[in-house]
C-alpha cells in the first residue's frame, strides 16, 4: 500500500479537535505528530477494514459480538481506558418470506428465489449463507395478495399524480424504487394510500448505471441484477419497546399492540426485492403508461402504472427478539478539562459485510485510536476528555447510540461539548460535511489544514468549497445517522462527515471489501484523509 505522508490522516483527524477545545499547540506538537504518523502507512487502515468485514455481522449476531471484540482489543492496546456498554433491545429477523407473480394469461405464474446470487471467484462465497435473507427490519408480518401498482418512488407527491391518472390504490400491492426518500416512509405512504403490501426495488437507472451496455459490479461498481437493497423500515429511534428510557436490565417494556399504536412501525408487510425482479413484474403491468421521469433505464420495458392485471401474493414472517447489543466505549481523560467531552461516534454493525456502511468508519475511528495511544506514549494529554463510541444496532434504527443517550442524557447535557459522526467513512471522491450551526467554522478551519487526497495540491476546504467560496455545509435536521439522538434528545452541537456520498450497492451483499479495494477508494487514501482526531482533540 502506498506510504502515507503526515499531512493527511491524523493531520485533519487532529488539528481539528484542537480548534475545537483549545488554544493551537506549540510547534513541538506538529514535530511529535509528524513522527507518529509517517510511521504509519495506509496498510493499516485497510486491514482494520479487512478484518472488520471478514464476515457478515449484523446487530445481535455472533460475528458482530466477535466485531465488538476486534475493536475493544483495538483501543485497550492503544492506552485507551474501554469497557462494553450492553442493552437488551428488540430486533427481528426473517422467519419465512415468499413473492409469486400470477401473470395474466398465457403466461405462468413466477415464484422468486429472493436471494442475491454469488459472483465468480467470490472471496466471500464460505460465509455467503449467513448472510440473512433479504427482509426489512420490522417489517409487518402477514401474507397478501393484490393487483400491483407502480408508484415510483412512492413519495406523496406520486401519490397525487396517481390520483390525477385516476388510478386507484386502495386494497393493491404498490412496487416501488428506492431513493429520493427513507425506505420506511415509502411503506408508511404506502400504508396511507390503502396499499395492504409493498415491494422495493433497486431500478437500474438509479443503482445500475442506467441500463445498455453497462457491467456491474465486480466488473463495474454498479449493483448488479440480483442484488438487493435491505435495511429498516423503523419510523423512530432507538428500541421501539423502550421509546424514551434505556433498554436496560428487566426494564419495563411496551407491547406489541403499544408499539404499533406509537405509529413508528409499519402496519402493513414489504420486502426488498432486486432490480431484476422489479422489471420482472413491471412487465406484469399494464394500464397507462407512466410518466416519462417514472421510466427506467434504457433498456428496460415500459413502465405502466397499473392497476395489474398482474397479481401479486406477498408472504413474510418475522421472528422479534430481545437480543443483546454492545456499544465500545473509549475513554481518555482529559488533563486541564476532564468533566468536559468530546465524543466521536461511529457505527459497527453491518446488513451483511459493511466495508463503505459503516466499516470504512469503524476502520477509521480505530486508525484514530492507535494514533491517539502513540501520542500518549509520547506524553501528550488532551485538554479535554475525549470518548470514542463505536455504536450497534445503528442500522435497527440508530439503537444502541440512542441507548446510551438516554441512559446518561443528565452527563450529556451537562459536560458535552460536541458530538463528531462518521457513518460510511468512504464510498468514493468529494468530502461532504453536515453539522449544527456551532461547527461551521470549526469545520472550515479544519478542512483548510489537510490536504486533498485527490489533489495534493490544494486542501480538503479548497475542494468542498463552491463558486461562492462557501463551503456547503449541510444541517444535521434528520435520523440518519448516530448523531441524532444527540442532537435532537439533548441538543449538543454535532458534525457528520464522509467522502463519496451515495453509492450503488448500498446495503447489499456486494458492499464488501473488494468493492472497497476496486472501486471505493483503492489507495486507501480517503479513508487516512479523514477530519475526525483533528476535531476531537
Amino acid at each position: 500500500m502506498l506510504k502515507t505522508p503526515t499531512t493527511i490522516f491524523l493531520g485533519l483527524a487532529t488539528s481539528f479537535t484542537f480548534l475545537l477545545i483549545s488554544p493551537p499547540p506549540p510547534k513541538s506538537f506538529y514535530h511529535s505528530l509528524y513522527i507518529s504518523t509517517s510511521l504509519s502507512d495506509n496498510t493499516s487502515i485497510s486491514h482494520h477494514l479487512h478484518t472488520l468485514t471478514r464476515r457478515p455481522h449484523v446487530a445481535g449476531s455472533e460475528a458482530n459480538a466477535e466485531a465488538a471484540a476486534y475493536v475493544l482489543s483495538i483501543f485497550t492496546s492503544s492506552n485507551i481506558k474501554s469497557h462494553i456498554a450492553s442493552y437488551e433491545v428488540s430486533l427481528t429477523y426473517p422467519s419465512s418470506r415468499s413473492l409469486t407473480l400470477i401473470p395474466p394469461p398465457p403466461e405462468t405464474p413466477t415464484t422468486f428465489n429472493l436471494r442475491q446470487e454469488i459472483y465468480d471467484g467470490d472471496p466471500y462465497a464460505d460465509v455467503a449463507d449467513e448472510v440473512q435473507p433479504t427482509f426489512h427490519a420490522y417489517a409487518k408480518s402477514g401474507t397478501v395478495s393484490g393487483l400491483v401498482v407502480y408508484v415510483n418512488y412512492g413519495r406523496i407527491v406520486d401519490y397525487l399524480t396517481l390520483k390525477e391518472m385516476g388510478v386507484n390504490i386502495s386494497g393493491t400491492i404498490v412496487l416501488a424504487r428506492y431513493g429520493e426518500i427513507y425506505r420506511g416512509n415509502i411503506v408508511k405512504n404506502a400504508y396511507e394510500e390503502g396499499a395492504i403490501g409493498a415491494l422495493l426495488y433497486t431500478d437500474r437507472k438509479d443503482y445500475g448505471g442506467g441500463g445498455g451496455d453497462t457491467r456491474w459490479f465486480p466488473d463495474e461498481k454498479w449493483m448488479p441484477p440480483s442484488g438487493v437493497q435491505v435495511g429498516t423500515v423503523y419510523n423512530g429511534i432507538g428500541d421501539p419497546t423502550t421509546p424514551g428510557w434505556a433498554s436496560t436490565g428487566d426494564c419495563e417494556r411496551l407491547s406489541e399492540e403499544e408499539v404499533e399504536k406509537g405509529g413508528d412501525v409499519p402496519l402493513i408487510p414489504s420486502l426488498p426485492i432486486s432490480g431484476a425482479d422489479g422489471e420482472t413484474i413491471l412487465r406484469s403491468v399494464g394500464g397507462d403508461v407512466a410518466h416519462e421521469d417514472w421510466q427506467g433505464s434504457i433498456d428496460a420495458p415500459t413502465y405502466r402504472v397499473g392497476p395489474g392485471p398482474g397479481i401479486i401474493n406477498l408472504s413474510y414472517t418475522g421472528n422479534q427478539i430481545i437480543g443483546t447489543i454492545q456499544n465500545v466505549i473509549g475513554i481518555i481523560e482529559g488533563a486541564e478539562e476532564p468533566d468536559r467531552f468530546i465524543i466521536l461516534g461511529n457505527h459497527r454493525d453491518a446488513w451483511t459485510f459493511g466495508a463503505v456502511d459503516p466499516n470504512s468508519g469503524t476502520a477509521a475511528l480505530l486508525e484514530v485510536a492507535e494514533r491517539l495511544g502513540k501520542l500518549q506514549k509520547k506524553g501528550w494529554k488532551p485538554r479535554r476528555t475525549i470518548v470514542l463510541c463505536n455504536w450497534d444496532a445503528e442500522e435497527y434504527g440508530l439503537v444502541g447510540s440512542t441507548e446510551w443517550v438516554e441512559e446518561n442524557r443528565e452527563m450529556l447535557a451537562s459536560r458535552a461539548v460536541a458530538y463528531l459522526n462518521v457513518d460510511c467513512g468512504v464510498a468514493g471522491p468529494v468530502f461532504h460535511a453536515s453539522a449544527t450551526p456551532q461547527l461551521d467554522e470549526l469545520l472550515k478551519r479544519a478542512t483548510q489544514q489537510v490536504q486533498d487526497p485527490e489533489n495534493s495540491s490544494q486542501t480538503i476546504y479548497d475542494s468542498w468549497v463552491d463558486s461562492s467560496n462557501s463551503p456547503p455545509i449541510g444541517r444535521l435536521g434528520d435520523g440518519g445517522s448516530d448523531f441524532a439522538a444527540f442532537v435532537q434528545h439533548v441538543g449538543i452541537p454535532a458534525a457528520a462527515m464522509f467522502f463519496g456520498g451515495g453509492y450503488p450497492v448500498y446495503h447489499s451483499m456486494y458492499d464488501d471489501f473488494v468493492w472497497m479495494e476496486k472501486f471505493g477508494d483503492p489507495m486507501f487514501h480517503r479513508h487516512v484523509a479523514d477530519l475526525w482526531a483533528l476535531k476531537a482533540r
